[in-house]
């Protein structure tokens, strides 16, 4: 089948070159016609390539001279702006500056590091600003705000610094049966706060100060939490947990202020359930503890030497006290000591990098505290660091000084308590030592 145009047969094609041919000239630019770039005009009565006319005759008749082919070096008719495409590869797109049936290009420009840079620094930015916005927002709506300060009456004036009142109460909210059984809590009705401690955070270096729950302390006149009643002081003596166990935290408060003459600022309180929540959602707390003990009524079972505790052993821990011969002092010693490696633990790279263990542990200790009306994430970082800093050496941890008992209660030391609220109020270095 012959598939070339009329007029392009092999018999009325002429003198051919190439293929075999005995011919010496070339096909010509009418081959080609797209190439023709110059020349004489078409003569009247035929129609060239893209020229409106009359209708040009079939191929191989009426067709202009063709220009001959001289030494390889193009066709030779004359003109010397004629240029068939055979030497530069125009025709077929190839050629020395590119494959064939593409375009040459030129070199790929170097990337600009630079704009790289500066775009990902800024895309970075964007994420974590927007990352740590709504993590505050998140933490923020799951505080408890639940205690009023401003209904503790006759409070003594404010100091240099800030003082914290950290509570651990034996609050069974939230706990199941099992929850009870497993952690040893016991089903007893009411609260009782099971430690209490003052953070004091100031510029000359920070002081936690342990109250015994055993303490002897007089309960003054005070405004109900409830009833908003003003209940006048009858000198009456007793443990210093009692306060919370009759009007929780505002008495509390009220109590530790009328003895102390230390203005509270802050109010921070955790049950059993949200501490032992805190120290698994961290993956436990590595403690080194010098002489194992046993405690039937906390589940105690301790060996001395370095262990990490779980939650349910971490309450146990913090809790004995049967186990010891000072019971109290000793109880407050293994809190504080607990406290500061919890703030150690939460505080390294390993937890606050790595988001599938940070998120839980902040969601956990934040469902788990109840705090002041007052109280900012600033405020409870603020601490949080502050604990870190004592666990670290760089603070001071004591016991309230005592100077003996009275009908099984811990009666404070009154002058070395003097000299310590003194430094505490004007926020210098303590040098007053605990028992």
């Amino acid at each position: 089948m012959n598939d070339w145009p009329e007029g392009w047969s092999d018999n009325n094609r002429g003198p051919r070159y190439g293929r075999g041919s005995a011919g010496a000239q070339p096909e010509g630019a009418r081959v080609m016609r797209q190439v023709q770039r110059g020349g004489p005009a078409v003569p009247p009565g035929q129609r060239g390539y893209g020229t409106p006319g009359p209708a040009a005759p079939a191929y191989g008749g009426g067709v202009p001279s063709q220009p001959s082919y001289v030494d390889g070096q193009g066709y030779d008719d004359g003109y010397s702006d004629y240029d068939s495409g055979y030497n530069t590869g125009h025709v077929y797109g190839g050629g020395p500056d590119g494959p064939e049936g593409t375009r040459a290009r030129g070199p790929r420009p170097a990337p600009n590091w630079r704009r790289r840079i500066k775009w990902t620094a800024i895309t970075l930015a964007s994420v974590l600003i927007v990352t740590s916005v709504a993590t505050y927002f998140w933490a923020d709506s799951k505080l408890h705000r639940d205690v009023d300060l401003s209904k503790v009456i006759d409070r003594p004036e404010a100091g240099s610094g800030t003082n914290y009142l950290i509570v651990g109460s034996d609050s069974r909210k939230g706990m199941t049966s099992d929850d009870k059984k497993k952690l040893h809590t016991g089903s007893a009705q009411g609260q009782r706060t099971d430690s209490m401690m003052i953070l004091h955070v100031g510029d000359n270096g920070d002081t936690l100060l342990s109250l015994p729950r055993d303490s002897d302390v007089e309960i003054p006149s005070y405004k109900g939490s409830a009833s908003g009643k003003v209940y006048p002081g009858t000198g009456r003596r007793t443990k210093l947990n009692a306060a919370y166990a009759e009007d929780g935290p505002t008495l509390l408060v009220r109590t530790i202020e009328y003895n102390t003459g230390l203005h509270i600022d802050h109010y921070v309180e955790i049950g059993f359930g949200g501490f032992a929540k805190i120290v698994d959602a961290v993956g436990g707390v590595e403690i080194t503890i010098d002489k194992g003990f046993k405690d039937r009524d906390s589940g105690a079972n301790f060996k001395s030497g370095k262990q990490t505790l779980n939650g349910e052993e971490a309450l146990a821990f913090v809790r004995t006290r049967h186990a010891f011969a000072s019971q109290d002092l000793q109880r407050t010693k293994n809190q504080q000591k607990f406290l500061a490696a919890l703030a150690h633990q939460v505080a390294t790279p390993s937890t606050v990098l790595n988001p599938f263990k940070f998120y839980p542990t902040m969601g956990a200790g934040l469902d788990s505290l109840t705090v002041d009306k007052d109280m900012s994430l600033w405020d409870l970082a603020s601490m949080f660091w502050a604990m870190k800093g004592v666990s670290g050496g760089d603070g001071t941890s004591l016991n309230m000084p005592i100077s003996g008992s009275v009908r099984g209660n811990l009666v404070w030391d009154r002058t070395k308590m003097k000299t310590l609220v003194n430094e505490l109020k004007n926020d210098e270095k303590v040098t007053v030592s605990g028992t």
